[in-house]
């Protein structure tokens, strides 16, 4: 039973898998027996993710990549089949968010948001696809966000881009199923990290609200990511397909405490 989750001799991509959510999740594909492809947007941070999956005792490949430029993502793809092999695990992990409120926000900045976090999973599935087909399966697992179904203030060009991310899993699910290609998402509840941190602190509004939101009462951590990106990625969601896998400690099942 336990062979099914196995990875052993498949090649995964992990965009912007340098730190984070994208690089826990890449360690976890490589502990399932993965080969680690990840990429950054400059030299120095493909270096930055190099050393630390080093100090882990992974070897991983680095590349310099924009996701938002199709042409440089057709030279990624093609050079890591041609240096590591054919990429069996796409996973869509680099994104951005600018909150700002909607009237503030110009439509230059919606459409950033939009090319990272919407754009670029299109740009980077349609690049591996090919060479999924031809092989006979193939991984795609999508980063989208409790915002593929919440609105929030401030967020509206994350939530339009995390939303349509959702349908972009299940459309792909929809077209390339008949070829063994399982589309899937994982969408985060408020994780522990770096960036979070000064949300954290003991007393916070945010981190209060945060809590008292989620069942499981407590934020989640990077390991919490690490189960449901090796199932998504292995041979036991060989029957999951177009679902959103939603790893939020219960927030989106939750209609909150009744106010005293």
């Amino acid at each position: 039973m336990l062979n099914q989750f196995s990875l052993e001799g498949k090649v995964a991509l992990v965009t912007g898998g340098t730190y984070g959510i994208g690089y826990a999740m890449a360690k976890a594909l490589s502990q399932a027996g993965a080969t680690i492809c990840y990429n950054d947007l400059t030299e120095e941070l493909v270096e930055k993710g190099r050393k630390a999956y080093e100090e882990d005792g992974i070897k991983a490949y680095g590349y310099v990549c924009d996701v938002t430029d199709e042409d440089a993502v057709a030279e990624l793809v093609a050079k890591i089949e041609k240096e590591v092999g054919v990429i069996d695990i796409l996973v869509n992990n680099a994104g951005i968010i600018k909150r700002i409120p909607m009237c503030e926000m110009t439509a230059a900045e919606f459409r950033q948001v939009i090319d990272v976090d919407l754009n670029a999973p299109f740009i980077m599935s349609k690049a591996v696809i090919p060479s999924m087909i031809k092989k006979g399966h193939g991984k795609i697992i999508n980063i989208c966000s409790m915002m593929s179904e919440l609105g929030r203030e401030t967020v509206s060009a994350y939530a339009a881009a995390k939303g349509g991310l959702k349908m972009l899993t299940r459309n792909i699910a929809s077209e390339y199923g008949e070829y063994n290609i399982q589309c899937n998402g994982i969408g985060p509840g408020y994780i522990e990290t770096p960036q979070t941190a000064p949300l954290r602190t003991e007393g916070h509004p945010f981190n209060n609200f945060i809590i008292s939101k989620t069942p499981a009462a407590r934020w989640g951590t990077t390991e919490d990511l690490m189960g449901p990106v090796v199932f998504l990625a292995s041979d036991a969601s060989n029957f999951v397909n177009g679902h959103v896998l939603y790893v939020d400690g219960g927030i989106l099942a939750y209609i909150g405490k009744q106010p005293k």
